[in-house]
């Protein structure tokens, strides 16, 4: 059987009077039950955030996305299309050789 590894993370604990502050310089209002709650969920991501950054090496680049991403748009290229008439003769509605349409945000002209 293998012998436990001791763990090299590191342990970040986090007070009440922290949280609180953090809170207050965030103009968040906390209840005591909820300062009390926070503080050890706060230690947690404070450690968890020590450990990834005690990891990253200064030759491995940064990422934004774990998996690499390409445009996948096509090139605008002119090419036919239906005139202006065709496209208005299925308008329920033109006025001007365009769309008419209910007037829905106030009654200026």
């Amino acid at each position: 059987m293998a012998e436990p590894v001791a763990s090299s993370r590191p342990t970040v604990s986090m007070t009440r009077d922290e949280v609180a502050r953090l809170a207050q310089l965030a103009r968040i209002d906390l209840s005591d039950a909820e300062l009390d709650h926070l503080a050890p969920q706060l230690a947690v991501i404070v450690e968890s955030v020590a450990v990834i950054s005690s990891v990253a090496a200064d030759e491995v680049p940064g990422t934004s996305h774990p998996l690499p991403l390409r445009n996948v748009s096509r090139p605008d290229v002119v090419r036919p299309s239906l005139s202006r008439e065709e496209v208005l003769a299925g308008a329920p509605e033109v006025e001007q050789e365009r769309f008419s349409v209910p007037r829905i945000l106030g009654e200026e002209a």
